[in-house]
């Protein structure tokens, strides 16, 4: 796990809310305040589709992006928001393999990125959740240096803490 502090506030709520840049990961969570407190649930409601489609257990951030921009957007900035993205089932297993963690992709729950603005500072925490027990950090490791190299790809300033 390690914490970064986004320096520059405007450019990265315009990669999180205008640009495409989060959009391949999973939306597990958010809360948006601003007159009122709004909570969203990434998990997504599968008898709310026809049957037999194939679905994700949480949605894309691309599907999701556009209902939290049209919640923040306004004269006045939001009092706080908090999202938490997951790296998708697909790149979890990418990043497994490339790291040689002694890991199984199936034994990983997720590789998040816990996204926090305070009103004043904005905060990115990457995190690890295993399934199982294990004492290993390879994966948990290589997730930290994967989030730090996409945030230096996509040109957005931050702060190691």
């Amino acid at each position: 796990m390690i914490a970064l502090t986004l320096t520059d506030i405007k450019d990265f709520t315009l990669h999180l809310l205008k640009k495409d840049t989060f959009d391949s990961f999973s939306f597990i969570e958010g809360e948006i305040v601003t007159f009122n407190t709004f909570r969203i649930d990434g998990f997504i409601q599968k008898s709310f589709f026809d049957t037999g489609t194939e679905l994700p257990e949480y949605s894309y951030w691309k599907n999701i992006r556009e209902h939290c921009f049209a919640v923040i957007k306004g004269k006045r900035a939001p009092l706080s928001f908090r999202f938490v993205f997951s790296l998708s089932r697909k790149n979890i297993e990418r990043l497994a393999a490339q790291s040689a963690a002694p890991v199984t992709p199936d034994d990983v729950q997720g590789l998040y990125l816990n996204i926090h603005y305070d009103g004043c500072r904005l905060t990115c925490v990457t995190g690890t959740s295993f399934k199982t027990f294990t004492m290993n950090r390879t994966l948990e490791h290589a997730w930290d240096e994967m989030a730090e190299r996409f945030l230096k790809q996509k040109e957005i300033e931050y702060i190691r803490e």
